[in-house]
């Protein structure tokens, strides 16, 4: 069933209900969500792991064949023809049944690490999965932050080829030296430079971003950078407590522990015997219909240590029409391998650094989910003094257009101004960026999904309140 259930999983991952494949977009705008789903739908590495998991499902509920007897049919002839004496043709069909009853539970905990390793394989897949998706959403956000600073070159370009227009009448005019026109031509040509290359960088990233997304064609993008967004972020205890619970790295940590607990519980067990039951039912004879049969009942006790092993068993049953039978047999091992011993032992060193491992990543991981607070009020401020600068910028460039109307200013001077503008305003875009990544950062440490921090805030705030 939980086979079926993966299965079931991977099919529904790959297609839509209406029978398309994601990896083709219906040219709506696309979202960091349709982004994230659309890389991990086109990833051939990670459906390879999801149909390898199926199949470790699929492996593991067939191992319950290990609680069920073990059936054996047997058929066999045997031929003499003797030179002195009476020939034999003997003719056996047997069935034979061996069935665990106890072994102290050590299967049991075996089907039960089993099960650990495939959980624990579940989640190094669902890793991987985000890891895909985070890194669609890490180049859309570069993607995004290519197209803004394009749109703020080709504004700042646009502003620059209007002075220079103007220039080149007022040096018609005689208003203005022919230098300053030289001086203004190599100004826009250097910009224009910069901006083709601007150009060329976009359409590489547009193409590495359609090769993550399985996609042709890239379509629009719907999200926006909004350099006036401010951070809305938990308290630092708060950030260190949903660290602790839902870290994924925390998570395989407490994953390998219980593993190492079972691993100790089953060395702690490996002396326990095993009892198995057995019973056989046979028909024999010279020629057909056979006519004689015989059936036995035992019971077999194996067991094994680091300084003995072996096995007792006995049987009875009967071989019809007049014969009763009955078998007790043993042996045993001394020392068959002592340095098994130390087995115990090892699987408590273990479970004890495995232990100190969880307890160092707990501490490691709760003081960067306190730093991640805290940098991310830093990217914060940092974004709001961009944006402050590219205010001001703002301001000084339209004093610098009315200084100008009034003969205080040359127009190289305005372009110079123009371009500082231009300048603070990508300061400010790649100071927003700066906050979205810590912003990210700070939810894979506490386990969230992107843009679920402000909700988790949220939901902190109102919870005191």
């Amino acid at each position: 069933m939980k086979g079926f259930c993966v299965f079931f999983f991977f099919w529904f991952f790959l297609f839509r209900p209406d029978g398309r494949i994601l990896g083709a977009h219906d040219g709506k705008p696309l979202s960091f969500a349709d982004a994230a789903n659309f890389a991990v739908a086109s990833s051939d590495d990670l459906r390879g792991e999801y149909a390898m998991q199926a199949v470790r499902e699929g492996t593991w509920v067939l191992g319950r064949r290990a609680y069920l007897p073990r059936l054996t049919l047997g058929a066999s002839e045997d031929d003499r023809v003797a030179e002195t004496g009476a020939d034999s043709f003997i003719k056996n069909y047997s069935v034979s049944v061996d069935q665990l009853v106890w072994d102290g539970g050590r299967l049991v905990l075996n089907r039960k690490l089993e099960r650990m390793d495939l959980v624990l394989q579940a989640a190094k897949i669902e890793r991987m999965s985000e890891e895909i998706a985070e890194s669609a959403l890490s180049m859309y956000r570069e993607l995004l932050y290519a197209q803004t600073v394009l749109a703020i070159q080709e504004a700042a370009v646009e502003s620059l080829a209007q002075q220079r227009m103007l220039m080149e009448r007022e040096t018609e005019l005689g208003i203005t030296l022919p230098a300053d026109l030289a001086e203004a031509d190599i100004i826009l040509e250097e910009h224009r430079l910069e901006l083709e290359n601007l150009k060329i960088d976009l359409a590489e990233t547009e193409r590495r971003f359609a090769e993550i997304l399985g996609l042709e064609e890239l379509p629009p993008l719907g999200e926006t950078i909004d350099a006036g967004r401010g951070t809305v972020v938990p308290s630092a205890s708060a950030a260190r407590s949903k660290t602790e619970a839902g870290n994924p790295e925390l998570a395989e940590e407490r994953h390998l522990i219980a593993r190492k607990q079972g691993e100790l519980k089953i060395a702690s067990l490996s002396w326990m015997p095993q009892i198995r039951v057995t019973g056989s039912f046979g028909l024999s004879g010279r020629r057909y219909p056979l006519t004689r049969q015989t059936w036995s009942l035992g019971i077999n006790i194996d067991f094994s240590s680091p300084w003995i092993s072996g096995a007792v068993g006995g049987s009875a049953g009967r071989e019809y029409p007049y014969d009763t039978t009955a078998r007790l047999q043993g042996s045993a091992n001394p020392l068959p391998d002592p340095a098994s011993a130390m087995t115990k032992h090892q699987a408590e060193l273990a479970l004890s650094l495995e232990r100190k491992k969880y307890a160092l990543a707990v501490s490691r991981l709760g003081r960067s989910a306190e730093q991640g607070v805290e940098k991310c009020r830093m990217a914060d401020r940092k974004r709001e003094l961009a944006v402050e600068s590219r205010r001001l910028a703002g301001e000084r460039y339209r004093l610098a257009e009315l200084r100008m109307e009034l003969g205080q200013l040359t127009r190289i001077e305005l372009m110079e101004e123009r371009i500082d503008y231009s300048k603070k305003e990508t300061a400010a875009v790649e100071a927003s960026m700066a906050l979205l990544a810590a912003e990210r950062e700070l939810e894979k440490l506490m386990g969230l999904r992107p843009g679920e921090l402000a909700v988790f805030a949220g939901s902190e705030k109102g919870s005191r309140l």
